[in-house]
């Protein structure tokens, strides 16, 4: 999925959604302060991510992309673009810079972070770890693991 986005702002926002199932909208704004590479880690919203190594590569690549057109920008945020990397505001993206990228996946964002939290329902089974690791409220966490195991949930009426 990877190789048909064609840029490393793009390739860096596939990953945390689609590994890491970072919201598509909490990569507006995350800082490079968020970011611990040295430990391989980032904050996004309230969770702590840890980094794999496809990650922190693709992390390095933006960074030096980013560090390569705009030398000078002090934008904190980590994902900017042309139209915010020199900006006196220092704003963040939009959501549609983050979105531009995943029409090269076929998919959207929402669904790719869908499916990484289903896939990991289907390994889990267990609501509790969702949460943990992926920040979901106790009923989202339970719908995943009942959409990904229905076996477990259904309810036998000569039982009742």
């Amino acid at each position: 999925m990877l190789d048909k986005v064609p840029s490393a702002f793009g390739k860096l926002c596939v990953a945390l959604v689609a590994i890491h199932a970072a919201r598509p909208l909490a990569l507006r704004s995350l800082l490079i302060s968020d970011l611990d590479r040295a430990h391989g880690q980032l904050k996004v919203g309230t969770r702590l991510i840890y980094l794999d190594e496809l990650t922190l590569l693709l992390i390095a690549d933006w960074l030096r992309d980013r560090h390569q057109r705009w030398p000078l920008s002090a934008n904190p945020h980590l994902l900017v673009t042309r139209r915010t990397a020199m900006h006196a505001g220092r704003p963040p993206i939009n959501k549609f810079a983050v979105q531009y990228y995943f029409r090269f996946t076929g998919l959207t964002a929402q669904k790719i972070w869908s499916d990484r939290i289903l896939d990991e329902a289907h390994e889990a089974k267990d609501p509790l770890h969702l949460m943990h690791v992926f920040g979901l409220s106790a009923t989202t966490a339970v719908k995943y693991v009942q959409a990904a195991h229905p076996e477990r949930f259904i309810i036998d009426p000569t039982q009742a």
